[in-house]
């Protein structure tokens, strides 16, 4: 018989307490209950102890430690963009995040997309010692946080001031090919749109200053 089943029993006995007393003192789990004064309510408490020692629940009811409980916090456009991912990606710049306006990208993948800049066959200089000069005089609080050779180029990465707060520039040279992204840390929501406020136009103008200083 189930557990329900018998819970079902006792209830339809609950107006006849006598026979679930007698259960009681003759159950073998509580031998000194025909010792004692009878009471109603000790018998009931007494036999739903009973039933839990003799019918214990299912594990299925039992929630495990490692079982894996939904979140209680579901993934928002405002979270994802508390982490934006910085570098290359499989050897290649990242596209902008589609949670960040305030972003341009040389991946063909971006919603923000920019043309790659193409080195002149007549400049031999080393551009990627004249990307850092170009970032050091044309940009606000530079700050170059990487520079590079690795098997897809040269890479350079940097931090500079931007319209609230910190921007990212990164670029990736390889061949006469420059490949770039521009793009802001902070992004800006305004209660109760969940969409991001910003604009790639002024990425747009930092980069093309950048291109000016490089002739």
């Amino acid at each position: 018989m189930s557990t329900l089943a018998i819970a079902s029993s006792v209830l339809s006995q609950t107006f006849r307490p006598k026979p679930i007393a007698a259960a009681v003192l003759n159950s073998p789990h509580f031998p000194n209950a025909k010792n004692t004064p009878y009471s109603l309510s000790a018998y009931l408490s007494s036999f739903a102890i009973f039933l839990s020692l003799s019918f214990p629940l299912p594990s299925s009811a039992i929630p495990s430690l490692n079982s894996q409980s939904p979140s209680l916090f579901p993934s928002t456009p405002f979270s994802q963009s508390q982490f934006l991912q910085i570098g290359l990606e499989n050897g290649k710049i990242r596209p902008c995040p589609s949670t960040n306006p305030g972003c341009i990208s040389t991946n063909p993948k971006s919603s923000q997309f920019a043309f790659p800049w193409v080195i002149p066959e007549t400049d031999s200089g080393n551009a990627i010692q004249r990307l850092q000069d170009a970032i050091v005089k044309t940009q606000n609080n530079p700050k170059i946080q990487v520079m590079e050779d690795t098997p897809n180029g040269q890479y350079l990465q940097a931090e500079v001031d931007g319209g609230f707060g910190r921007d990212v520039l990164e670029f990736l040279v390889k061949g006469d090919v420059v490949a770039y992204r521009s793009m802001a840390t902070k992004v800006t929501y305004v209660y109760p749109f969940t969409t991001a406020f910003g604009d790639s136009r002024g990425q747009q103008e930092r980069m093309k200053r950048i291109m000016d200083y490089l002739g």
